[in-house]
């Protein structure tokens, strides 16, 4: 039976979601009571915390649709901003403490735009502004030291949730930090894996070379002898096993010869560890029909280069789509090229990722190049002399490319 699992920015949002609908209970008791009343006159004080009210809930909706994104960050702090506003108006209009619990829910989306310190200071103004509200309730003597008394207790249950989001937020970029190491120990794994198969590949060939070549060899020499020394009915016995003997050792030089050929490491599989689980990230790669590279510290290098794209596209560009195409232009060097559709960059500044991808390309002569004049997106290549002057794993590059979508 499958079970009905809720991760914790769903239940946080639904939870949100619960205490706005609970806040909302006096608006429908006070409609309620206005409908009943067989002469009904226009309430306007109801009419616009009703309006504060619904917008609160449609940004409050937006917002929390993708927890953690960072994607359109301007527009989701004046978002914010405008949750701040809505909650007040609540307050002013309803003459309640609405608007304070309508603050408490607007705190949960708090740690996961802005910063702790900012996010405190946020919270605290937002409080503190309930208190000249409450100072016009005549309930409170129009007291500003009891609506600063009233608004404390509202500050302790706003901080609470503050709190226990940041500790969500918190725990979802640890558990974010994890999944990419766990990517590319994955990864690792597929190369060392690839790594052991040719190695033992190397093993065989040279064991055959060494010992059943060697045999080979020492028996057809010996055929050769014994063809001098028998009679003629013996002869032709002897030189049907001279010609066996050579065709054994033609076979088994062919075999070490198609062994030895084969050494280049798969990264295929590589590859497909990094892209699973990335989350809302779709990559799409395209490859070569056979794509392997014989040196593993290159093999290594473009593993690093699409593990620095992946992480790029899907924490700074904030991008839904991430494309990699690999192809050889030439058969000793591999073009790796990525865009997607984030953000893009139209001041870009070089971090420390980008850095530290050119400098371990340029270690065996490539470069990568950025695309500066993209109208939307990010785009880059990366260029990788591959050391070798026969074609990559052996394998041609004509016919379709394959592939994957994760």
């Amino acid at each position: 039976m499958r079970r009905f699992f809720l991760d914790h920015r769903q239940l946080l949002r639904l939870t949100g979601l619960f205490a706005y609908l609970c806040t909302g209970t006096p608006l429908v008791a006070n409609w309620l009571a206005e409908r009943a009343q067989p002469e009904r006159h226009a309430n306007g004080p109801l009419l616009l915390w009703s309006l504060f009210y619904l917008l609160f809930g449609v940004l409050y909706l937006w917002l929390t649709n993708d927890l953690g994104s960072r994607r359109y960050l301007g527009s989701k702090l004046v978002g914010l901003v405008l949750m701040t506003v809505c909650s007040l108006g609540v307050g002013w209009y309803s003459h309640s403490g609405l608007s304070a619990m309508l603050i408490v829910v607007s705190s949960v989306i708090l740690p996961w735009l802005v910063p702790f310190w900012p996010g405190v200071l946020w919270l605290a103004l937002s409080n503190l502004a309930l208190a000249p509200i409450f100072a016009t309730f005549p309930e409170y003597n129009y007291s500003l030291w009891l609506a600063l008394v009233q608004t404390s207790i509202y500050l302790g249950f706003a901080a609470i949730t503050f709190v226990a989001s940041l500790v969500a937020s918190q725990q979802a970029e640890q558990r974010e930090a994890q999944r990419q190491l766990n990517t590319e120990l994955r990864a690792t794994r597929a190369m060392l894996a690839e790594s052991t198969r040719i190695a033992e590949r190397m093993r065989i060939a040279r064991e055959l070379h060494d010992l059943v070549g060697h045999h080979l060899t020492a028996l057809s020499l010996n055929l050769e002898v014994a063809s001098h020394l028998v009679n003629e009915a013996a002869a032709e016995h002897v030189e049907r096993a001279q010609t066996t003997a050579r065709h054994l050792l033609a076979d088994v030089r062919e075999a070490v010869s198609e062994l030895r050929q084969d050494d280049a490491i798969d990264l295929s599989q590589a590859l497909r560890s990094l892209i699973e689980g990335v989350p809302s990230l779709t990559v799409h790669v395209e490859t070569p029909p056979r794509f392997g590279v014989e040196d593993p510290r290159r093999a290594q290098v473009l593993l690093r280069c699409a593990q620095e794209i992946i992480t790029n596209a899907a924490r700074h560009a904030q991008a839904r789509q991430l494309w990699l195409r690999f192809h050889a232009p030439q058969a000793d060097l591999l073009c790796l090229q990525a865009w997607d559709d984030g953000r893009g960059a139209p001041h870009f500044r070089p971090g420390n990722g980008l850095r530290g991808m050119r400098e371990r390309v340029r270690e065996y002569g490539g470069e990568v190049t950025v695309e500066r004049d993209r109208p939307s997106g990010f785009a880059l290549e990366v260029r990788l002399p591959l050391g070798q002057p026969a074609p990559l794993a052996h394998a041609p590059y004509g016919g379709d490319p394959v592939v994957e979508v994760s």
